[in-house]
């Protein structure tokens, strides 16, 4: 196995390594370190079944099913499939809009989210670039640049995340066709908060946790205040010298630090333009006992 950074301020990419077996613990050590250090790893030419991707994420704990509940391989609902394509019968085989915003998953969650981990089995391309590539954004460089003033006045205080924001900002986007929430769904994951400035579990240091997508207020504050802060938290994190983008190619597992980065799926790609790829979400309870507060 060779780990080859990238040269950017996330990324590496990691060679020589079958993911269809079963990793060593060795293995398993050196890649939980290196996706602390570099916030994502691309594996690239993988030849993977449903089953073998679900038992390679599930070695970095729990796996979640989605609250939507839609959209799963049969049989292995931990399994998502994130996807533009149609079926026979005229339906979606896919979630087609999957995380076009910036974000972090399960941010929502009472239990975060440590890692996404998706396999890429069609790419669009269009004169030979890749298409629907995905962008990310370091926390740990985030947070290191706040005004020290600013990390103080944060430092113990919390925000409310709710599932809800994200979804119904997606609807509204001209051509979804995501349904409305049912009330059981927004029952299912009621708002929650967790710390503005959480310490990594596997870096030791400080992140900024806080993303436009699910984001809605730092209790804390004056509604004013929190506003107006966040606000300044969401242009600063988006800043270009904290994004790395990953250029999608068929075969390619790739895998994120959901507590040290924030994501986004560039919708870059038309409904002819084919994309298919299988998704599952680590959950952070290796790390937390019951939440991030």
């Amino acid at each position: 196995m060779n780990i080859m950074e990238s040269g950017q301020i996330l990324g590496a990419r990691v060679e020589g390594l079958d993911l269809s077996q079963p990793l060593t613990d060795a293995q398993f050590e050196q890649l939980e370190q290196a996706l602390g250090r570099y916030g994502v790893l691309s594996y690239p030419k993988q030849t993977l079944t449903s089953l073998q991707l679900k038992q390679f994420a599930q070695r970095f704990g729990r796996l979640e099913i989605n609250v939507a509940n839609m959209y799963q391989e049969p049989g292995l609902p931990e399994v998502m499939i994130l996807s533009n394509k149609i079926g026979p019968d005229g339906k979606p085989l896919g979630l087609s809009d999957a995380g076009q915003d910036w974000h972090t998953d399960m941010s929502y969650s009472k239990m975060v989210a440590f890692s996404n981990i998706l396999y890429g089995l069609e790419i669009p391309h269009r004169d030979g670039e890749p298409l629907g590539n995905t962008e990310f954004a370091n926390m740990h460089a985030a947070y290191d640049d706040l005004p020290e003033a600013l990390k103080q006045r944060l430092e113990g205080m919390t925000i409310t995340h709710d599932f809800a924001k994200f979804w119904d900002m997606m609807r509204a986007k001209e051509g979804s066709t995501r349904p409305p929430l049912t009330a059981a769904q927004r029952q299912a994951k009621p708002p929650v908060s967790h710390p503005v400035i959480l310490r990594h579990p596997i870096t030791g240091k400080k992140v900024l946790y806080a993303n436009p997508g699910y984001s809605m207020r730092i209790n804390e504050m004056s509604e004013a205040e929190s506003d107006e802060t966040l606000a300044f938290l969401f242009e600063h994190q988006l800043q270009a010298k904290y994004q790395y983008k990953h250029r999608w190619q068929v075969g390619d597992v790739l895998m994120w630090d959901n507590l040290g980065t924030l994501h986004n799926a560039v919708p870059d790609y038309r409904p002819d333009e084919p994309r298919y790829i299988k998704r599952c979400q680590v959950m952070a309870n290796r790390y937390f006992a019951n939440e991030t507060v």
